[in-house]
């Protein structure tokens, strides 16, 4: 069933239309899931609350890229419980390595909410990563968006893990000169 007819089943209020979602994009939200969460059952919940949100979406919202759609609530919902479970000192440490990373090249939260928008903040990011190669794009986004892992990357891509750690390190490098560039 393509994107379109599963978006249709949304807008007829057809209950087939989470049936057909999972079906088709449960192992990509479990994944994204995953990664963030490093929990089974915490991110069938996740995927599970991902259908339910898309459902009370559509309608009125009509995502033109359904995958990334779902992709975007499925990571907010993890990262929000693997905030809420590190409130209770439950975590992994990987997505506080992932920030740490990020730390030196994004401005501060607080920094953020006095200067500029999010909205603003990822178009810059947006306009950045298309100024890049693909494969600094891409490892950037395996990276920090889907929270694959240094050698996950590597693996996916066929070539090593230094040449990944390598090219993120560069990105976030020129990524940091392109903010200030930028003014943020």
């Amino acid at each position: 069933m393509t994107d379109m007819e599963i978006l249709d089943l949304y807008r007829e209020r057809s209950e087939s239309a989470i049936t057909e979602t999972a079906k088709q994009y449960n192992s990509y939200c479990i994944a994204i899931a995953m990664n963030i969460l490093h929990n089974r059952e915490d991110a069938e919940e996740c995927v599970n609350d991902t259908y339910f949100k898309a459902w009370n979406s559509i309608p009125p919202q009509c995502p033109v890229k359904f995958s990334s759609f779902l992709g975007r609530i499925t990571r907010n919902l993890s990262i929000n419980k693997y905030n809420a479970r590190k409130a209770k000192k439950r975590n992994s440490g990987e997505n506080a390595l992932l920030l740490s990373e990020l730390e030196t090249c994004l401005p501060s939260a607080d920094n953020v909410e006095k200067k500029i928008d999010e909205a603003i903040l990822g178009e810059t990011i947006d306009r950045f990563l298309s100024s890049v190669t693909r494969n600094e794009r891409v490892f950037f986004v395996r990276r920090y968006w889907y929270n694959d892992s240094v050698a996950d990357i590597a693996k996916r891509f066929s070539v090593g893990e230094s040449k990944v750690a390598v090219s993120l390190f560069r990105t976030r490098k020129k990524l940091k000169a392109y903010l200030e560039k930028e003014g943020i």
